[in-house]
């Protein structure tokens, strides 16, 4: 069994460097006998010097590589036509002179349907009534116009 010098790991005979920090094994003393000087690396970490050396290190400014543009691949008669929307929306009929009786702002009015005061009157009348049908009176629904800024009940 051969102990690792760098890191006191012992490691098999056959092996050449350590399993556990990397460090090489000096089996011969011809290496040495050449004038080489050997120094085992540092054992791995997360952080290592090259980041260190990297952020402490200056680089140089690199002259930009200026490309040109290629010429446009599409005919230029084509005009440019923007995106048409997913859903038709058939045209609306605006009112011109529309304005909010209490904002005084021109600003089209929101169309609701909500449950109209005859839907209440039936859902009322059927609950005390014909309880099972007590549902039909929800459905009678009316549209109300409500103005976008001030949230009023327009007529």
């Amino acid at each position: 069994m051969i102990q690792c010098t760098n890191c006191g790991q012992v490691n098999t005979e056959t092996s050449h460097f350590c399993r556990f920090c990397g460090t090489k094994f000096l089996q011969t003393q011809s290496s040495e006998a050449q004038g080489f000087e050997y120094s085992p690396p540092r054992p791995y970490s997360w952080k290592t010097d090259e980041f260190q050396i990297a952020e402490n290190k200056q680089p140089r400014p690199q002259p930009l590589n200026r490309v040109q543009p290629l010429p446009n691949p599409v005919a230029t008669s084509q005009t440019f036509q923007p995106p048409q929307p997913l859903v038709y929306q058939p045209p609306q009929n605006f009112a011109h002179n529309y304005r909010c009786p209490r904002c005084a702002n021109q600003i089209m009015p929101q169309i609701v349907k909500r449950i109209s005061t005859a839907g209440w009157i039936v859902f009322a009348l059927l609950m005390v009534m014909f309880f099972p049908l007590f549902w039909i009176g929800l459905l009678i629904k009316e549209e109300v116009r409500i103005c976008p800024v001030c949230n009023f009940k327009l007529g």
